[in-house]
Order: structure tokens, then C-alpha cells, then sequence
């Protein structure tokens, strides 16, 4: 099992040379991966320091050779497929092969929704993420697209060049497990970052069950042959690190094969703490 980090894209005054720091001291820490959140204006604080995503990771891609790039989650419904395939494919080649993107329908608090005069409906973003999935995993394995659809279009288009990947760069659906059709997308992509509707006070952790339960009703391969990806986790370390790593051996023995771990934003010396100090193997 692989171990990320999903940090925060923004909140309070963060600054975006800390966000790419932080993305340096990920990979010198042992970390596999480094995820960001996707907000155009940040879910905490009344008007929050808010940086791209996709430029943070080029930068770090720049920075790195071994650390897994992506997003954990873009809302696909308030992106135009083909625009964001060109933007993942080009970190694709800028990292030799490191990027992935992860996508969903959005937060519902995602004040970046109504502000900007995107969809706010329900089933409206979910048909959209359905036909804008299609769309996306065709144009990021580089081969010529068509498609019809209510809210997207392609006359036989190709991204050039193809990504370094093969035979695409890896596509991951996020979603509540609650919903039968995020494990739907999910099956039609590369992976899943799973999570359970948080409508009880605190955070609930998925049991080891639970993710053996997923797993089996996954597919067992992605399309380049690899294990099909269930990306479990985002929140902070437990204080108990013993209880905590019994857990993560637990999940990976169940299928899981990543844990990401959640770095909020914060006091920077925080942050650069929370990634420093490595993943519980």
C-alpha cells in the first residue's frame, strides 16, 4: 500500500511557495504521492488564500523525480473535460509519467459553485460527471475522440503528444460509497477515493470489512494492468501512531492500496511538520 498526502489548495494566508515546499519536503520524507484539494475559492475562512492546483503540481513536478502528482477532488462538472485533459496530460510529461487526476461531482459547499454561476443541482453535475468521465479518460490515453452528448462535444479530436502512461494516465472517481453510482464511474476509470457521508459529528473511518467489501466489488485491473486502485483515508494521523499503523496494515491487507493522509491548512511550521515526519509504514 502506497501512502499520500492530500494537502489543502488554500486557507488563511497560505502561500503558494509554501504549497510547493511542501510538495519538495514530501518527496524527501518518503511520501508516494501528493494530492491537492481543488477549490477555486477555499472552503475555510471568510475569503481565503485559494492557488491552482494544476500549477502547484507543475511546480512540484519540476522538483521532484519519484512523488505521485494529481488531485483529490476536481469537480468535473465546473471544468471543461477537454481543458483539463490537456492541463493533466501536460503534468504527465512534465513529471515522465507521475500524474493522475481524480474527479467527482463537487463538494456541495463548494462556494466556488453559485459564485461563478456553475450547476448547483444535484442530478444536473452528476449527468454531467457521467458523460464528462467518457470524455475525459478517452482523451487522456491521446487517440482520436468522438462524442455527442447533452453538455460535451468532440469531432474526432486527439491530445498530442500521448501521455507518457499507458495506455492512459490514471483516472480515479471520488465519491460517497452511500451512492451506488460512484462505484458505477468508478468501474468505467482507474480508481476510487472513497468516503462516507459525513452526516454524524464526527469523522467515521471505513472498517478493514468495509474495504474488503469495496475491493470486491471493484474491478480487479486498471487499463494498464496494474491493481485498481482504492484510495482510503483523508483525515490526520491518529495521536496513537501504534493504534494507527495496526489500522493501515489492516486496510492494506483488505485491497486498499493507498492511505491518504490529510494535511489541512494551517500555522505553516504545522504543516511542514505533518509532512516531514514521513508515512507510518
Amino acid at each position: 500500500m502506497r501512502h499520500g498526502l492530500e494537502i489543502a489548495c488554500g486557507g488563511g494566508t497560505l502561500t503558494v511557495a509554501e504549497l510547493v515546499a511542501l510538495g519538495e519536503l514530501a518527496e524527501r520524507s518518503g511520501w508516494d504521492g501528493v494530492f491537492l484539494e481543488d477549490y477555486l475559492v477555499h472552503h475555510a475562512g471568510d475569503e481565503p488564500h485559494t492557488w491552482d492546483p494544476w500549477l502547484v503540481l507543475a511546480a512540484v513536478a519540476g522538483r521532484t523525480e519519484r512523488v505521485r502528482l494529481g488531485t483529490t477532488v476536481t469537480a468535473l462538472p465546473r471544468r471543461r473535460p477537454a481543458k483539463l485533459a490537456r492541463e493533466v496530460l501536460t503534468l504527465d510529461h512534465l513529471s515522465q509519467g507521475r500524474a493522475r487526476v481524480a474527479v467527482g461531482v463537487g463538494d456541495p459547499a463548494d462556494r466556488g459553485l453559485a459564485a461563478f454561476g456553475e450547476p448547483t443541482d444535484l442530478k444536473t453535475r452528476a449527468a454531467m460527471l457521467d458523460e464528462g468521465l467518457d470524455l475525459l479518460v478517452g482523451l487522456l490515453g491521446g487517440e482520436p475522440v468522438t462524442h455527442h452528448g447533452v453538455h460535451y462535444r468532440a469531432e474526432g479530436v486527439a491530445l498530442r503528444p500521448a501521455p507518457v502512461q499507458s495506455p492512459r494516465v490514471p483516472v480515479w472517481v471520488g465519491g460517497s460509497t452511500q451512492a451506488k453510482a460512484v462505484l458505477r464511474r468508478a468501474a468505467r476509470a482507474d480508481g476510487i477515493v472513497p468516503y462516507k457521508l459525513t452526516d454524524t459529528d464526527g469523522w467515521s473511518d471505513f472498517t478493514p470489512d468495509e474495504v474488503a467489501d469495496l475491493v470486491a466489488a471493484l474491478p480487479d485491473r486498471r487499463a494498464d494492468g496494474q491493481p485498481f486502485d482504492v484510495a482510503v483515508g483523508g483525515r490526520r494521523r491518529r495521536p496513537d501512531e501504534r493504534v494507527e499503523r495496526t489500522y493501515l496494515t489492516q486496510l492494506a491487507a483488505a485491497g486498499a492500496t493507498w492511505w491518504l493522509e490529510y494535511v489541512p491548512a494551517g500555522d505553516p511550521a504545522a504543516m511542514r511538520a505533518a509532512v516531514a515526519r514521513g508515512p507510518l509504514r
